[in-house]
């Protein structure tokens, strides 16, 4: 077996890139909560994490499996992979970061693990149904989430039609944390999991751990989603403008159709252990919201920017993993 301490080096590497997950997503997770004027920042973050890390009590382990067993075959996962694919992922995160736009760190891991397997051996292990999964839910979650917003903002009009403007802000203002705590509970469910999984592969691929059966040990599940909630504490500033002040003016009642929209579009993925962007999902809510107002009270050009950034995160952190797994070989 490879040496012990290249194997806590990509665990330790596994649990950064799951820090950086939580704090590249937390404006994803906060900005419907805190542009409506709700929480607080620093409040609305502490909320998060905490969602963020509950999870770990209500999920099944789906999509720790599809990403551990359903996007490449396990045999030919080794080490240099897994470096590969952590370094492409967070390196499209720091540069998505550094210029506040709101990608996905999920994809970035997906593609990060595609390229590193192509550069380690070709097309002939991916496994095509999971990767074509996970590439029909860029567009499907971001619709759902779209449809379902548009959906719950059209209902709760029809049905707050009789009540004053200020009685419905006071209303959803309360309603508004339940439906932030779902989006975070669905938001730590399913991003947590994808760590799980690539920890739960490194140690299958390197003989440390042999039941492929069974589900990971309960310290990679717990690490996992305590470095999630770490990272929401932290926080993701330079995107909670764009994701909460610039796509379109949100008030409480917008806020929580966007985030109940969002919740029920995660939940239902996660449960049938389908790993999908709750950027991609959230952005959808936010802009199915506004536009279901009025068309022009989305900034489509915003949005047009977003969209780009999710077509280019897959190609990207592969092109990046494919070249960090040759370095890999140079280095260990």
């Amino acid at each position: 077996m490879l040496d012990y301490w290249v194997i806590v080096l990509l665990v330790m590497l596994a649990l950064a890139f799951d820090f950086m997950n939580g704090f590249h997503d937390a404006a994803n997770s906060i900005a419907t909560v805190v542009s409506t004027g709700v929480l607080r920042p620093i409040y609305a973050i502490a909320f998060a994490a905490f969602f963020n890390f509950v999870a770990i009590f209500i999920f099944h382990l789906s999509v720790a499996a599809t990403i551990g067993k359903g996007i490449v075959q396990p045999g030919i996962v080794d080490p240099h992979v897994i470096f590969g694919a952590l370094i492409g992922a967070i390196l499209w995160n720091l540069i998505t970061w550094y210029y506040g736009i709101p990608s996905s760190s999920s994809h970035a891991l997906i593609g990060g693990l595609v390229g590193a397997t192509i550069a380690k051996s070709g097309f002939e292990y991916l496994v095509v149904p999971g990767i074509l999964k996970t590439i029909i839910f860029i567009f499907f979650s971001p619709l759902l989430g779209f449809i379902l917003g548009s959906l719950m903002f059209v209902i709760t009009h029809i049905a707050c039609r009789n009540m004053t403007p200020l009685r419905v802000d006071k209303f959803f203002r309360k309603l508004q944390l339940f439906s932030a705590g779902a989006y975070n509970l669905g938001h730590g469910g399913n991003d947590a999991q994808k760590t799980i999984g690539i920890i739960w592969l490194l140690l299958i691929s390197t003989g440390y751990y042999s039941n492929q059966t069974d589900t990971p040990p309960a310290w990679i599940i717990v690490s996992c989603y305590v470095a999630i909630a770490l990272g929401t504490l932290f926080g993701g500033w330079r995107i909670v403008k764009t994701m909460g002040m610039k796509i379109t003016k949100l008030k409480p009642v917008g806020g929580f159709c966007a985030e109940t929209g969002g919740a029920i579009t995660l939940f239902t993925a996660t449960i049938l252990g389908i790993p999908v962007s709750t950027t991609h999902t959230i952005t959808g809510a936010i802009i199915g919201v506004g536009a279901t107002k009025r068309a022009s009270a989305v900034r489509w050009g915003v949005a047009g920017n977003i969209v780009w950034a999710w077509f280019l995160t897959i190609p990207a952190s592969a092109a990046m993993a494919a070249l960090a797994y040759g370095l890999s070989l140079i280095v260990f």
